[in-house]
């Protein structure tokens, strides 16, 4: 199972990691004394260092293996890596073999990535450059050899990979041949099919491809493992259910990750990188999980040597140690052009290293699991996965984080019962593609006292994409689709059923709304009984134009738009896209009701508490003689878009804690304020008051 290796002490000492990524010319112009002085003073106990690929910075003897031009006689990544080591730090070695030159072209053709149309691939921003194959020969064979190298000559911790999984799809002779032998299909060209359950050469594309990387992987660390038998292989790569590596097998074969989410770009939530800590988080176990950062702008433009706001670091860099990960500072170039970032990422390592002991998250206390799926994305979302997948779980995310409730993200193929054994609840985001031991892990989660919120198309589809004639999970549901959808759907609205239900638990928040606005897409179902609480109906669409004809056509109907059940847990399923419709329009309304259903789901008194102004992004972690809740202060004009300029603190919070009677509390402190804070108990419950909160507080209480 993913996460249940035992960790070499380099990969589980590290708390602050730096990488530093050279540029070609910086053998002539970077300060070795600097550098090594600035790990020092952040603190840093791992360090990432450029070693080969596209330029070596290294004496390489490995034919057509790229020295940079400004090396001379020099061995900057021996001096780097001696230096690192006097320093007590963890030494990874970068490589990148995504692209090589005219000398390696010219020797060996079928090493380069070929388009559709049969031409061999120049680089798209370096056009002296060509794009190498990450499925043949140039990374099983020439970069097989260059990790080799790097092991034998510096016995590095591990070799972290980037950009190694290929740069877009690759019609080279190695890959025509190696899908045709696997798969016994041509290789599909042309645009993506918009469904793979329909197109098979699709779909055994996309799983050949997975495939062939992981048995890359496996190639790699063997080889060197053969040289250093703690090293890895540490792949970057992306979270969450959009990405085309496979997690959950990519999470068995590394000791530690480190997710790639430099910063914010576009319309984005500085709760992105927790989201990202959850993801690896829910496939990695208690393994280390990194977050790297970058220093600039994140943008299409790739403005790599930019510095963004000091605010706009911190966000992203406490939202991300709050919800578990290790810090991991990218920097591009060793030859400065902005300062400005220098001294904000030493104040933040320095505060993450004198706190370290309430930092090292051992469990998470959180009860609910968001659930994700990459088969969902990969089969059901394809070409559209965006809106038809990931927007279902980024409306759940944003509800909960307004909700201030703690929560854990869960992968769908890891659905057993040790994986679910500390949550109550599973929250079910449009999960369209499950298999029927999915479904099957599922109900047993019920049956076992479970509770289940789940939306639209979930079970509807097999785990390869296939449309099932009715839901997997219809007996627990409680009803059966139709064949028919409608949407999208406008100007349609939600009634609250107040006469029938007066005061129920569902309309909190909305005591005074008699409707609210509807989702947009819906599933026709049939119950297969009489549902005891019915508080939402459906109001049917009716014409919005012109202004004279915009009333409603049907007033009041019986179809139900949430089902609830007590099958043994709770089950609350809305046959409608509530979550993907609050993620685009950000109603009010539909965050009372997805709160609402979630807590009648949940139905047990929650271990966190925090109320009080603002938006906070609230988690809570059991650690070695400690519990502490982290409370980051999103409250800010640029929190859907940044970078931030400055923060805008927010009142007193109380902080209320759920712990078991035998569980003695020593102190409280205030790790930000650096103060103590009264506690009051009440039996189990653990009350105290947070002053204010800047950019973020830790509440450390030992126990």
């Amino acid at each position: 199972m993913a996460g249940t290796e035992t960790v070499p002490a380099w990969a589980s000492r590290p708390m602050r990691w730096f990488q530093l990524t050279l540029v070609e010319d910086d053998p002539a112009h970077f300060d070795l004394a600097f550098w090594l002085d600035y790990f020092k003073r952040t603190r840093s106990d791992g360090v990432c260092l450029s070693g080969g690929g596209c330029v070596a910075y290294y004496p390489t003897e490995i034919p057509f293996h790229h020295r940079s031009k400004w090396l001379g006689d020099r061995d900057v990544l021996g001096e780097l890596i001696s230096g690192c080591r006097k320093l007590g730090m963890s030494v990874l070695v970068r490589t990148d073999p995504h692209a090589t030159y005219d000398d390696l072209q010219v020797a060996h053709p079928d090493w380069i990535a070929v388009d559709a149309d049969g031409k061999p691939r120049r680089h798209w921003a370096t056009p002296e450059m060509w794009v190498t194959c990450a499925y043949g020969p140039y990374n099983f064979e020439f970069m097989t050899a260059v990790h080799r190298e790097i092991m034998t000559r510096y016995r590095a911790d591990g070799i972290f990979l980037n950009r190694w999984d290929g740069s877009g799809e690759c019609y080279c002779q190695h890959c025509v041949a190696n899908f045709k032998s696997a798969t016994g299909f041509d290789l599909p060209r042309g645009a993506s099919a918009p469904d793979h359950a329909t197109d098979p050469v699709r779909r055994a594309y996309l799983a050949w491809s997975r495939e062939r990387l992981v048995s890359l992987l496996d190639l790699w660390n063997v080889e060197i493992r053969k040289i250093n038998p703690e090293a890895a292989m540490i792949p970057n790569n992306g979270s969450g259910a959009l990405i085309s590596l496979d997690a959950v097998e990519t999470s068995r074969r590394a000791p530690m990750l480190a997710a790639d989410r430099q910063s914010r770009h576009g319309v984005a939530a500085p709760w992105l990188i927790g989201k990202t800590a959850k993801e690896f988080r829910a496939t990695m176990g208690a393994k280390p999980v990194i977050g790297l950062f970058g220093v600039g702008l994140e943008e299409q433009y790739r403005w790599k040597d930019s510095v963004t706001s000091k605010a706009e670091i911190r966000i992203w860099v406490l939202d991300a140690v709050a919800n578990g990960m290790r810090p991991w500072c990218s920097k591009f170039s060793a030859t400065l052009h902005d300062e400005r970032w220098l001294k904000g990422v030493e104040e933040l390592y320095g505060w993450t290293e004198a706190n370290q002991r309430y930092l090292t998250h051992e469990k998470p206390l959180a009860r609910v699991g968001l659930v994700y799926s990459q088969q969902t994305a990969w089969y059901y979302g394809a070409a559209h996965a965006d809106a038809r997948v990931e927007n279902y779980a980024l409306g759940w995310y944003q509800a909960l984080i307004e909700s201030r409730i703690p929560f854990e993200m869960v992968h769908d193929r890891l659905l057993d019962a040790d994986r679910l054994a500390g949550y109550k609840t599973l929250i079910l985001p449009n999960i369209a593609a499950l298999s029927d031991a999915q479904c099957e892990q599922i109900r047993s989660f019920v049956r076992n006292g479970g509770s289940v919120v789940a939306t639209h198309e979930t079970s509807l589809y097999d785990e390869l994409g296939v449309r099932r004639k009715n839901f997997g999970l219809a007996e627990l549901f409680g009803v059966d689709w139709t064949g028919k959808a409608e949407g999208p759907m406008q100007n349609s609205y939600i009634r609250l059923e107040h006469e029938r239900l007066p005061g129920n638990a569902l309309f909190a928040g909305l005591e005074d709304a008699p409707r609210i606005v509807n989702g947009v897409n819906r599933l026709e179902v049939t119950p297969r009984e009489a549902f005891a609480e019915v508080p939402f109906t459906l109001i049917p669409s009716y014409p919005d134009l012109p202004m004279e004809k915009v009333y409603p056509r049907v007033a009041r109907t019986d179809i139900s738009c949430l089902y609830l059940r007590k099958p043994a847990g709770r089950v609350a399923y809305f046959p409608l896209d509530i979550d993907r419709t609050f993620w685009e329009v950000l109603s009010e309304d539909h965050l009372k009701v997805m709160r609402n259903a979630l807590l009648w789901a949940h139905d047990e008194p929650p271990l966190v508490e925090v109320g009080g102004p603002g938006l906070l992004d609230v988690t809570a972690w059991r650690n070695r003689g400690s519990i502490t809740v982290h409370l980051v202060n999103l409250t800010n004009p640029m929190a859907m878009k940044g970078p931030y300029r400055d923060f805008f603190p927010v009142g007193a919070q109380t902080v209320r804690l759920r712990l078991p009677r035998d569980v003695q509390v020593k102190e409280a402190r205030l790790l930000v304020a650096g103060t103590s804070v009264a506690i009051e108990r009440s039996g189990p419950v653990l009350t105290l008051t947070v002053p204010s909160v800047l950019d973020h507080e830790v509440v450390a209480i030992d126990v």
